[in-house]
Parts: C-alpha cells; structure tokens; sequence
C-alpha cells in the first residue's frame, strides 16, 4: 500500500477531473479526503458517487480566505488534522494575449495561483505531525504556449510559490512539490481543445497522445508518500515529453 493513504488528505477542485481520479485513487489505499470544489453541481455529485466513503465533501471558493478557514476547520473536526494538500483547482482560457482583458486575467491568477497559497497557508494552520502538498502547475508554466498568457504565468507563479514554500516551511515538516502535467483528457480540456488544436498539440508531444487523469494521480500519490520524503520543491512533470521538446507556438 502507497503510505499516502495513512492521513487525511485535502484536495481542491477534487469533484471532477484530476482531481476527482485523484481522490478515487487515495480512496482505494484508504485515505481519509476532504473534497472542495467551488460547483455546487460537482459536489452534489460526489455525494452522491462517495455516500458511505471516509469522504467529506464541501463547496469552497478557493480564492475566500474565510471559506477556506472554515472549510479546513470542519475537515479537521471531522476528520482530523490535515496530512497532505492537492491543489488541483482551476482554471483555463486558450486566448490571444491582445484578447485578454485585465479581469481575465486577474480572476485566471486568482484561482489559480492565490487560491493555491490561500490552501496552502490554512493546510499549515490545520497539519499533523508533518504535511505534504502536492500543486498542480502545467506545461504551460513551462512553455511558453500561444493563448495562454494568463493561464501560463499563474502554473508559472505556481512553481515559484511552491519553491519559496519548500524553502521556508522544510524544516516544519513540511514537503512542497508541483505536478507539471501535459495536455489530458479531462474535462476542462475538452471544452478549450478543438480537433485541429488536438492534433497540434499531439503532434508536439513525443508520445503522440494525451495523458490520463489516472497518470497525473499516480504521480501525486508517489509525492504525497513516504517514498517521497526526501524530495522537497520539486517540479514533476508530467507531458509525454512535450516540455522537453517543443511548443505550441502561435497560430
């Protein structure tokens, strides 16, 4: 059994996607896990998926430092204190730089990388005896992708913020790492890849496909695990070989 499953692991956007396979997989090695997740939809889902599962399901504004409070400490009352943390929340738009209005990009960068400190930050205040977080980041943070300067530069901020966490929090006990993945079938994916985007992207990618939900999961347990313990501020990626051999340059 992956050691990760002894503790009480809270993952973010953990209804659907990534985030949904990842908890199933912790699930199976019998973790206990507290799902936020900002859709009401999703959550109600879960529920129901879940009922009779070591699970607490909560909608959460990742972004609200006062629901997140709140929401962390229900999990520990339930559940007890926090082990591990996966920030999977988020969110993604495949938009020309001249096309992304200021907002955009502020509410791109809010989710994605201040909503993953507002967790990372209250999962400190709620840890056990020691507490890894694993954030999800992108090729995209990466590389330098066409249509994704918001997006890009908030999984970039994401790999930084993890860094400087790793460095300062290390010697509490505290592990920080970032899962980088690729292109995966997920989703959210779906909604901003056409066909003709699908064949780009696979054609830059050294395995010719997209990744699984289940590959991502994998590598989030192994750095939630004790098998992990030695590894601190890392950036895992995850891509099919796409970071290391290309990018998606502009149309």
């Amino acid at each position: 059994m992956n050691a990760a499953a002894a503790g009480h692991v809270v993952v973010t956007g953990g209804a659907s996607g990534i985030g949904e396979v990842t908890v199933l997989a912790l699930i199976d090695q019998g973790a206990t896990v507290t799902i936020l997740d900002a859709s009401a939809e999703a959550v109600a889902r879960a529920e129901e998926r879940l009922e009779g599962e070591d699970v607490l399901v909560l909608a959460c504004d990742v972004t609200d430092e006062d629901e997140v409070a709140d929401c962390l400490g229900q999990a520990v009352d339930a559940l007890g204190p926090v082990t591990g943390l996966v920030n999977c929340a988020g969110i993604a738009r495949d938009i020309p730089a001249e096309r992304t209005s200021a907002e955009m990009f502020r509410q791109i960068v809010d989710v994605n990388l201040t909503g993953s400190f507002i967790l990372c930050r209250a999962a400190l205040d709620q840890m056990g005896d020691t507490l890894s977080i694993v954030n999800l980041s992108s090729a995209s943070g990466i590389r330098a992708n066409a249509g994704r300067v918001a997006y890009g530069a908030s999984k970039a901020g994401v790999i930084l913020m993890s860094q400087v966490l790793a460095n300062e929090w290390g010697a509490s006990g505290v592990r920080v790492n970032v899962v980088a993945p690729g292109p995966v079938d997920t989703p959210l994916i779906a909604s901003l890849h056409t066909v003709e985007d699908r064949k780009r992207w696979t054609a830059q990618i050294p395995l010719r496909r997209y990744g699984q939900p289940s590959e991502i999961a994998d590598a989030i347990l192994f750095l939630l695990s004790p098998q992990a313990s030695y590894i601190n501020g890392h950036v895992l990626t995850v891509d099919g070989g796409f970071s290391a051999s290309g990018m998606i340059a502009g149309r």
